[in-house]
């Protein structure tokens, strides 16, 4: 299977917004009750916060035969040489294809200067945790979120690079 990775564009964004949904339902169907979920994907995929996440931070997308199949969400190197993964969505039909892996891969070779790559990751999601162990994340600590009146079990981790 051949993918393409590169920078998100404007238009861009009704693609992303609808893998973020299809990913969310699959990955947490059973953990996170579909109205808050609902309530969070219309909240963090608006328009308004897609413009705001193009604007100030990365994100980079992966295209098969010109279709958006999954992205990546990184924050800039804070002054602290940190940076934060804020997602790595991908549509169900695509996991195990190694395009997560090569998501990952271009975030930490973009982010010049960062020394670490933190994530909060819901302790549940084993899709999600089970990926990050397995590219070397290590958990620094776990704590309850409330996420829209739903406790969520979350673990932060941290790659060091």
């Amino acid at each position: 299977m051949s993918f393409t990775i590169r920078g998100m564009r404007e238009k861009d964004i009704q693609q992303v917004q609808q893998i973020a949904k299809t990913s969310w339902n699959y990955t947490y169907e059973g953990i996170i009750p579909p109205k808050i979920q609902e309530n969070f994907l219309t909240s963090a995929y608006s328009e308004t916060m897609m413009q705001k996440r193009l604007k100030n931070t990365f994100i980079w997308v992966s295209e098969i035969d010109g279709k958006i199949v999954g992205f990546a969400n990184f924050s800039p190197v804070k002054e602290n040489d940190e940076a934060e993964l804020a997602a790595i969505y991908l549509h169900p039909d695509y996991l195990g294809k190694g395009i997560g892996t090569a998501l990952l891969n271009e975030g930490i070779q973009t982010l010049k200067g960062a020394k670490a790559i933190f994530i909060n990751v819901e302790k549940d999601n084993i899709i999600g945790t089970t990926f990050y162990k397995a590219k070397g994340f290590k958990v620094v600590s776990e704590f309850e979120d409330d996420f829209g009146g739903h406790i969520l079990k979350t673990v932060r981790m941290v790659l060091h690079i």
